[in-house]
């Protein structure tokens, strides 16, 4: 069910010096979630991008991340229509999209069946002089207010890769408690393995959901982490 709940504050980006920032109503613009944690990485994280870069190589690198970052946008956008209208679209003729809305079908299958209330998509966020951002969808998960971001992965995620994804959800649900007045403290990742496609784009695989959940203590480290984050990233 899509309940409109809050009267959520629109905010525009803009970039400056390659930096993605907010417009917030309170005037400022503000460094998004994702700019921080980019500008925060550990060392050896970034090293392992770069390695992975150079052992593939940096154009097919580039083609393997972009056509990822185009399925997860595809998948978002069915996602977000389900969410709003209740019903996914019929299947489009673009062979290029059917990946993505397979992936959707998955998410909506086996992780929004436990969505019983939907407050808002794309649903821009802030805490007022800090950070700001977009998280994917706030409501309710397994009867708890939760923020909710869907993710789409070429391979199988261990839990240890996703650390930085925990963050976001702990930062979008710090904005949403600052703002809004909530005491969201459950965060959940709905994420969706790619299928395998042959080249007359034939379905050799099925697409693989995963799901991961930080509640309760496990919030309250991450929340530490995060703001450990901020401060190193404001301490630069």
């Amino acid at each position: 069910m899509y309940i409109e709940k809050f009267q959520y504050h629109r905010l525009t980006r803009e970039s400056v010096n390659g930096r993605r920032l907010y417009a917030t109503p309170d005037g400022n613009k503000l460094p998004s979630v994702t700019t921080i944690l980019d500008a925060t990485r550990p060392a050896e994280k970034t090293k392992a991008l770069e390695d992975w870069r150079r052992f593939v190589g940096h154009e097919k690198a580039k083609k393997i991340t972009t056509e990822a970052a185009n399925r997860g946008t595809r998948m978002h956008s069915y996602l977000e229509e389900f969410i709003k209208k209740g019903q996914l679209p019929d299947r489009s003729r673009n062979p290029f999209s059917w990946a993505s809305y397979e992936m959707a079908k998955t998410v909506i299958d086996q992780g929004l069946c436990h969505v019983t209330e939907y407050w808002g998509v794309e649903v821009p966020l802030y805490f007022p002089k800090i950070y700001a951002g977009t998280t994917d969808c706030v409501g309710l998960h397994k009867g708890k207010e939760s923020i909710i971001d869907f993710k789409q992965t070429n391979k199988p995620k261990k839990e240890s890769w996703i650390d930085d994804y925990k963050l976001q959800l702990v930062a979008y649900a710090l904005a949403h408690n600052e703002v809004y007045g909530t005491n969201i403290k459950k965060g959940v990742i709905l994420m969706c393995v790619k299928p395998d496609v042959n080249d007359a784009f034939e379905f050799t695989s099925n697409p693989v959901y995963q799901e991961f959940a930080i509640d309760g203590a496990e919030f309250g480290h991450w929340e530490q982490q995060w703001w450990l984050r901020l401060e190193q990233f404001y301490q630069q």
